[in-house]
This record gives structure tokens, sequence and C-alpha cells, in this order.
């Protein structure tokens, strides 16, 4: 049955509808092929970029943006050329995934503790404009995970917490927020990402929940977020084995097919009980939780079967390009379906008005309050957890000594930990600061202060996160050592929250959830007592642990 886009999400008139039949007229087979899949393009490699202008994918992604002016001329250039303009997407994650230009905004656990919706629906429309002065459409956010399995080194900051009513409005409200800035939004990770603590980048992950249970949980998350009007969801490499034993019947291996290459998640559930008919885009297909299961050749096509209409990140996009030409060739995959995900993708390009002017670039927008909207919510999201013995405010007429513990800031695409900017910045305010050499033990002795600055927010290939004492201190002896009775000790996490997990005495604790410089200075500012901390926490900071004993 062919999709009716005039109706919900799409909610398309004639002229759009129009156009999507005027395009697939125009696609070459080979183009409608290409059409299916988001390459990966980072920087400004000429190869790369003769790549994508030659064979005309549908999106790209982009991550690695130098320079703004030379990305829109870049932009402008290959759309002018291609037969339907393509899509630039990212994820609007905040903090260190704010795209090239644009302020840094708040990750979605810090818009969780700001705890406002409307601040978040307004905030993701500013990144919204932001993103789209270098061409991003599209982002794969919000983020409808659970975050119950704390110790996760991957859903964490990616989450709006573990409240579910938290986070069914924190989502509406960035999915709004997007939408109604012309830029699509997705809901992930179908069917339901958070109970399981291990990272599908490295492995495919279960969610372990009952039908009944998720029905309650996952269930009501998604329905609210495809009655709100998304337009595309993201099935992940993330199992649901109790649907597919109490409803399809399927046992065995086959029960913990991840979504991404599962057509009963897909189109039984989703787009059957759930009633979704949006445009659904595959998790990154390089992922291990995904490519454990069978080889390159086989899981492209296993996707369009399950029912992803994009497949994000092409390896090799002429090598898949004809792995899929060779799959209609013998039968695996059929034309009809190939159209059905081409027409899906081309709706929502003419729903977020990426084929107007043949995908032309917008002028830069001048100053519309947008930069202070969205640096003034960022002060708004550090948390005291608590501060036993009065230790704050932190001045450098109380504390002027001040050893400093910090492996620095942890982000994954980096080699090696980044410098922490606090440093500087509490210099710049006359603090005398010893930056501890990591991996040596901590000695406090002459200081005033011992402050501990965890900079680790959750992100890909992580693994697990947790306060390491041992690897801190270099020493087994060193590790067990807790200096707080004989110097005044603050710990600061700029990132994941739940540290108190094996520092519970620590008598001062503060969350911030992002470790962008701007959120450093943020912190410091509530740490001297010139701002307040206005954040609520949530999640348990004390990870089920009686808060009475810190």
């Amino acid at each position: 049955m062919q999709d009716d886009f005039s109706k919900a999400p799409f909610n398309l008139g004639a002229t759009d509808l129009a156009w999507i039949e005027d395009r697939m007229a125009a696609l070459t087979p080979r183009q409608k092929i290409a059409q299916l899949f988001n390459v990966l393009l980072w920087g400004s490699d000429p190869e790369a970029v003769a790549m994508v202008e030659e064979l005309q994918p549908g999106s790209v992604g982009r991550f690695d943006v130098v320079d703004v002016e030379s990305e829109r001329a870049l932009l402008d250039r290959l759309n002018a050329r291609f037969t339907v303009p393509l899509v630039v997407t990212t994820d609007l994650e905040g903090s260190f995934a704010t795209p090239k230009g644009a302020t840094a905004s708040p990750n979605p656990m810090a818009f969780a503790a700001i705890n406002d919706p409307a601040t978040t629906e307004q905030v993701s429309a500013a990144m919204a404009r932001q993103a789209a002065e270098i061409g991003i459409k599209w982002s794969f956010t919000p983020a409808v995970d659970i975050n119950k399995a704390w110790r996760s080194g991957i859903v964490g900051t990616r989450s709006f917490g573990s409240d579910l009513e938290k986070i069914r409005e924190q989502a509406l409200a960035h999915m709004r927020g997007l939408q109604s800035a012309g830029c699509a939004a997705t809901a992930k990770h179908w069917p339901g990402e958070g109970y399981d603590d291990r990272d599908q980048h490295l492995v495919t992950t279960v969610n372990p929940l009952s039908v009944a249970e998720w029905e309650d949980t996952f269930g009501q998350l998604y329905r609210a977020l495809i009655e709100g009007g998304v337009l595309s969801i993201m099935p992940a490499h993330i199992g649901f084995p109790a649907y597919m034993r109490e409803v399809e019947g399927v046992t065995g291996r086959d029960a913990y097919r991840p979504a991404s290459i599962n057509r009963a998640l897909n189109e039984n559930l989703l787009r059957g009980r759930l009633g979704f008919r949006g445009l659904l885009v595959s998790d990154a297909t390089p992922m291990a939780g995904l490519t454990s299961w069978m080889q390159r050749h086989e899981l492209v096509v296993e996707l369009l079967n399950a029912g992803c209409d994009v497949i994000l990140f092409a390896k090799d996009l002429r090598t898949d390009i004809e792995t899929i030409e060779a799959a209609l060739a013998d039968g695996r995959l059929t034309w009809a379906r190939i159209e059905q995900a081409v027409r899906r993708q081309l709706a929502l390009k003419a729903k977020i008005g990426a084929h107007k002017d043949q995908g032309k670039l917008p002028p830069r927008a001048t100053d519309n309050g947008d930069e202070k909207l969205i640096a003034d919510a960022l002060k708004r999201a550090p948390t005291l957890i608590k501060d036993r013995g009065n230790q704050l405010p932190m001045t450098p007429e109380r504390y002027r000594k001040v050893l400093l513990v910090s492996k620095g800031v942890v982000f994954p695409p980096a080699p090696r930990p980044l410098p922490l900017a606090l440093v500087d910045m509490m210099r710049g305010e006359g603090f005398e600061v010893t930056h501890h050499q990591w991996g040596t033990p901590v000695d406090p002795s002459g200081y005033d202060l011992l402050l501990y600055v965890f900079a680790e927010e959750t992100l890909l290939t992580r693994g697990i996160v947790s306060l390491n004492w041992l690897e801190m201190n270099g020493q087994f002896e060193a590790a067990m050592n807790r200096h707080w009775h004989d110097v005044p000790t603050i710990m600061v996490s700029l990132g994941w929250p739940y540290y108190l997990a094996e520092a519970t005495l620590v008598p001062t604790y503060v969350n911030a959830y992002a470790a962008h410089p701007s959120m450093q200075r943020n912190v410091l500012d509530a740490l001297m007592g010139r701002a307040d901390f206005p954040g609520e926490s949530p999640v348990d900071a004390w990870c089920g642990i009686d808060p009475a004993i810190g």
C-alpha cells in the first residue's frame, strides 16, 4: 500500500506531492538507490566530495566542519548539481556536539535538570536555526531512552534521565522546537535503550522488559512522539526478545535480532501496533551491535527489507549501491521497496523545505537573540547535590591553594583527554591551582582545598563509566585514601552524574552534566557564589544509596 503523504506526520499539500512525483520521474535507477544512503563526510577531502557529487546520496552527516562560510559554499555547490537536494544531518545533542559556529547548548540531561519544557522547546528551536546556517535540517534527536542502568557509558547524559514523565515532556519539547524551525526530529533508540548498561557501538544490546512492561514505558514514550508528529524514528541495534517470543513466536538467536534488521519490530510493532507513518533511519551501520551479526553486503540488504528507509553511514557508497543492484537482480530486494523508501525521504525533504530553491541556504542571521537564549539556559543546569559542612562558596580568599585532580575532558573522538579549561579560569580568578598528575598518588598536604573534577559525558565506545580510584592514584594503597578529613574537598562532575556511588561521603558534590568550556565557566561562577545552583537532578544521583549516609 502506498503512503499517503497528505496525512500525518508529513501533511503535505498538492504542490509538495507533485514535487515528489516529479523527482521520482527525474531520478535514474542508480540515483534512487543512492537516495537511500547517508554518507559521513569528514572535512573537505576532495576525493570524498567528488564521490558525493558524482553519486548524489540522499543525505550527508557532517561532524567536522572547519569554516562556516566554506561549508555553506560547498553545500550550495553540491545542491546546485543534484537532481534532489541533499539533507545535512547531525546529532543536535548539545555540549561538544554543538555544530560549528553555533552556541554551546545544554545536552539532554542538562535540559532535564533545567526542568522547564518551555525552555527546552525555545532553545531547541534556536539550536535548529543556528544549525540551518550550515545546512543542517535533520537531527538524530531526541533520545527517548530511560536511564535505568546507571553505569552505562552511552545513555547517561544523552538521555533526559530516568523519570518517565520528564522524559516524555522533554522529548516532546525538543521535537516541537526542532520541527517548528524546519529541522526534522528523530526519536531514538527504537525499541528502547537504557536497561542494558552495555553500548550498542560495541555489542548488540537488549531491552529486557516484558511486552506489558514495555507498553507501560517505551510504548508510552513512542506513542507520545508519534502522536506529536515526529517525522522519523531510528531503529537501533537493540534486541527485544520478549516481544519476539510473546507476540511473534520467535525463539533462539533470532529473538535477539536487533531492530535495525528486524522487520517484526519495525513493521508489525512500530508501524502496525503504534501506527507510525513517517521515515525510518537506521542507527549507524559501522556499529558492532549490527556488524557482529553479518557481513556488510548482507546487512545492507537486510536493513531495507527490515523496514529502514535510510541507511546511516555508507561504508563505501559505490560498493553499497552495487550491493543493492545485485540484490535487485537476484530478487532479494524489489523495486517497490526501493521506491517506497525513496518517496518517504522525498516527503521528509519536502516537509522541512529542503527542496526549496534547490536547497540553497538562506542568508546568515544577524543577532536574533538565539545566542543569549541558549547561553542563559546553560546557566540553569548546574545542580548542587550536597554541601556538608558549608564548604561553599569556593573563593580565593578562603581556599587560595588548590590541588585540582582531573584526567581532563574525556571525548572519545579525541585520541587523548582534552585540556580542562577550568584550570586557567580559576587561575584568572586568583586561585593558585596545582593540576595533579593523573596516575600518581593524590597528596593534598599543604593545600587549602582538594578539588576533584570529572569531565566525562556519556559518549560512544566508552563501555562502563566509573570513578577509577586506582587509575587516578596509580598505586593500590593510595587508591584507598580519602582526604576529606584532612582538607576541605569538593567533587564536581561535568558529565556522568553518578560518582557518589563510589565517593558517597565526599562532603560537597555538584553535577553539571556537560563538559563544554561554557559549562565549566557556569559551574565556576556557581562554586564561587556569584550564581545559584538552579538545576534539579533528573536522576537518583545517590544510585539507590540512602542520602542520610552522606
